[in-house]
């Protein structure tokens, strides 16, 4: 039994990946799933979508490695984060679509606890700030909307998990009601430092205690899968959110070492130890992952737009038509013009947390055409990604980080954009062999409790780097950049006229 298979159940599709002993891919299965948007800013899923989904691939992928159940050694789950689902404990069948990650509905619960003088309690205890990015005002909003859900949540007949512990649930046939410490971390309702669920924000959120799940090592015994799913029993045992999974798929181990992980939006994590470190920068702190009871922490922080501005000039300009066209095109652009693109198109991410801004673009002149446009959009990636380093450096002394960016996503096969990047950071920025960082890491941690995968600092040694982009920019030309950058932000944010 020495292959793992990896479940990365995202947030437009489910995937399932089967790795071998040496970390090399056996067989990938991928099946989009439908989105549901029932009001402005609203984000659902159909649960049985999730789930259904995910059977489909795991079967396909060990189909095309030409393997059966007593092949696989363990399944590791990696998942979007903060999607929050609801179901009776008798019957299996959620009381309401999953509130996926992206949903806005909740802003008036995260406004009136702030009012409240909520969010510095809540955040020392969860690491998170007050948005409904998190889980904890999902689980308040469906047990007040779904009538009669609060009743039976207070009889003990509701669950709530992230969708990890549903699937989990799922795949033990309704056995397992568990989660791991990464997940519990994102829901607002954790105490990052106890490890332990917080009675305190249960009732200031209105959670009954009831319905949340075990809280797990991110690598340990969760369950068994059902003989009947696969052709026979699989042990899981290994779970993560998908961003702290494709930490752990970079190998990034050791406090100081960072990673970039960019698709849609862009995600940073600075691996700081068994410290938790609160952000002074509006970075999230946050468990990176937790092994033999130990927790290792993280500062994160989140770009909302990296990817969906490539997508803007395919879909919504219709300069490209294909991603892979615009670091060719950048090249062309003319270099004795400075533009900008502020990609606010809702808002911006950390370290600003402004939600009402939205995009501009700066230094236009009558030259200016799809190559300037195609260059601005990378360089904004770029742009965004310095700003998080800088702000990670400030929360963290400089002198402990590492000095190099592991990078992973779709965006990374930009030649262009990683030797930009590398040029703007001042930094090298290495791409590994291995892009699918997120699903490896959930391989993993299920792998290191099965035996398949030695422990963290000998699987590091696994790590290859594809290629190192170094910095070849000057100094002078760096600077002025960065300025016309800083410049261009502060105009976003100045003109901050509501939604």
């Amino acid at each position: 039994m020495s292959f793992v298979l990896a479940i990365d159940q995202g947030t437009t599709s489910s995937r399932a990946i089967v790795f071998r002993s040496d970390i090399s891919i056996a067989a990938t299965a991928q099946q989009e799933f439908q989105q549901h948007f029932p009001a402005s800013g609203w984000v659902e899923h159909e649960p049985e979508d999730i789930w259904t989904s995910t059977v489909a691939v795991c079967r396909q992928a060990l189909e095309k490695a030409s393997l059966t159940a007593k092949d696989i050694a363990a399944i590791g789950i990696t998942n979007q984060r903060e999607t929050t689902v609801v179901w009776d404990r008798a019957t299996g069948q959620a009381v309401h679509r999953a509130i996926v990650w992206q949903d806005r509905r909740t802003a008036d619960i995260c406004a009136k606890l702030k009012n409240e003088g909520h969010e510095p309690a809540i955040s020392a205890k969860t690491g998170l700030i007050i948005d409904p990015y998190f889980s904890g005002t999902k689980v308040a909003w469906i047990l007040d909307h779904v009538p009669g859900a609060r009743e039976r949540a207070a009889r003990g007949e509701l669950m709530f998990g992230t969708v990890d512990c549903y699937l989990l649930w799922r795949l033990t046939g309704g056995k397992v009601h568990t989660t791991d410490a990464t997940n519990a971390s994102r829901t607002l309702l954790f105490n990052i430092h106890t490890g332990e669920w917080d009675d305190e924000l249960l009732k200031l959120l209105r959670v009954p205690r009831s319905m949340l799940p075990e809280v797990k090592d991110s690598s340990a015994k969760f369950g068994d899968c059902v003989p009947d799913l696969f052709g026979g029993s699989i042990a899981i045992s290994g779970i993560a959110g998908d961003q702290q999974a494709a930490t752990i798929g970079q190998a990034c181990f050791e406090p100081g070492m960072i990673k970039s992980t960019y698709g849609t939006g862009c995600f940073a994590l600075l691996n700081t130890g068994t410290t938790p470190v609160a952000s002074k920068n509006k970075l999230l702190t946050t468990i990176a992952y937790q092994l033999n009871g130990k927790r290792t922490y993280a500062l994160e922080g989140s770009i909302f737009v990296a990817g969906s501005a490539v997508q803007w000039l395919r879909d919504g300009l219709g300069i490209i038509k294909q991603a892979s066209e615009t670091g060719p095109l950048a090249d062309k652009s003319d270099s004795m013009q400075s533009v900008y693109l502020v990609p606010a198109f809702v808002g911006m991410g950390a370290p600003y947390w402004n939600p009402r801004v939205r995009g501009a673009l700066f230094g236009l002149t009558r030259n200016t055409g799809p190559a300037e446009l195609a260059h601005a959009a990378l360089e904004s990636v770029c742009y965004q990604t310095f700003d998080l380093r800088e702000a990670m450096r400030a929360d963290w002394p400089g002198e402990k980080a590492a000095n190099v960016l592991r990078v992973d996503g779709g965006m990374t096969a930009s030649d262009w954009t990683m030797q930009r990047l590398a040029d703007l950071l001042d930094a090298p920025v290495d791409r590994p062999v291995i892009q699918e960082t997120t699903a490896l890491g959930a391989a993993y941690l299920a792998g290191l409790h099965a035996g398949v995968y030695p422990e963290p600092a000998k699987f590091a040694d696994n790590w290859r780097l594809e290629h190192r982009f170094k910095p070849n920019m000057s100094k002078a030309t760096r600077d002025r950049k960065l300025a016309g950058w800083a410049r261009a932000v502060k105009g976003v944010l100045a003109s901050d006229e509501g939604e």
